[in-house]
């Protein structure tokens, strides 16, 4: 049995300044993006579309702003609609928290929308240049969940040794008791009153390998070679929204919205249209390729 270390949420403390965890996941998270974008710009068959190490520096600019509107404005509508409408100026409140993935995933897609149009660039192209930069500081952020104990997972079974207590789950604890009082076994009861609460998968930590190092792996690897164009874009989306889809059933959903429509979570229902979206991506980006794979030909026709 594993308890969560409660570890400090502040990492550095300077007199009235304090800089967060999370806000250093944030950091690395950018700073890896730019470090991973100038090497990729350097591969020759992304070279050849004309990239160049100053255009990272200009996407990143375009991809700060997308991730952080897109990614507030998607939890206030997606999660948290209700009470947002009725307090509008909580909004504005970020540093008490609450960022949606999928809206910051749209924020990007806004964002680099324009990014194209005014480069005079396809799209799919821009988009299929930064796929393989954002794992990574996908997995920085669910390494920040996890040291604030947040976003924590559903009970498991206390045998199991990667299973871990979390202090802050204390209320969704006795929740859990109340409603499934039929699974109360005398493991869990002693776990409860050794270490004061329920064992629970630690799902920050599973995020963080599927949706952020192992799907980094997956990309960069996919994305070494040249390949049709939409085809990366494809294989963030469908890799995402399957681990996404995968984990949740091992996370706790949100205890303001619980379970929705057919025993999906939020993150589920949101991650369903983006895999679907993903498969047709894909289908459509090697089809337009022709049986002859000419992966070449989207980086010739890119000017």
């Amino acid at each position: 049995m594993l308890i969560h270390p409660q570890f400090d949420p502040i990492a550095i403390s300077l007199g009235p300044v304090s800089v967060r965890w999370y806000g250093l996941m944030y950091l690395f998270a950018f700073v890896s993006a730019n470090l991973l974008g100038r090497w990729r710009v350097r591969q020759p068959h992304v070279a050849a579309q004309g990239w160049q190490a100053q255009d990272i520096d200009d996407l990143l600019l375009y991809g700060v702003l997308g991730t952080v509107l897109g990614g507030r404005l998607g939890y206030v509508l997606f999660y948290k609609a209700d009470f947002y409408f009725t307090h509008p100026l909580e909004i504005f409140k970020v540093w008490q928290g609450g960022m949606s993935f999928h809206g910051g995933l749209l924020g990007v897609m806004a964002a680099m929308l324009i990014f194209a149009y005014q480069r005079k660039r396809p799209w799919l192209q821009v988009m299929d240049l930064i796929a393989p930069l954002v794992p990574l500081g996908l997995a920085a952020g669910r390494l920040g969940n996890f040291i604030n104990g947040e976003l924590w997972g559903r009970v498991t079974d206390s045998n199991a040794w990667w299973s871990m207590v979390f202090p802050q789950a204390a209320q969704q604890d006795r929740s859990w008791l109340l409603a499934h009082p039929k699974q109360i076994t005398f493991d869990l009861l002693s776990v409860l009153t050794n270490y004061h609460g329920l064992p629970r998968h630690p799902s920050q930590l599973y995020e963080m390998v599927l949706e952020g190092l192992l799907l980094f792996i997956i990309l960069w690897c996919f994305a070494r070679r040249p390949r049709p164009l939409g085809a990366v874009s494809a294989v963030f989306l469908i890799g995402y929204a399957s681990a996404r889809c995968v984990i949740e059933l091992a996370r706790e959903p949100d205890d303001f919205l619980g379970v929705l429509a057919f025993g999906l979570s939020m993150g589920q229902w949101l991650s369903v249209p983006m895999l679907a979206l993903g498969i047709v991506l894909l289908g459509w980006s090697y089809k337009r390729a022709g049986p002859s794979q000419a992966v070449t030909s989207s980086s010739n026709k890119a000017h």
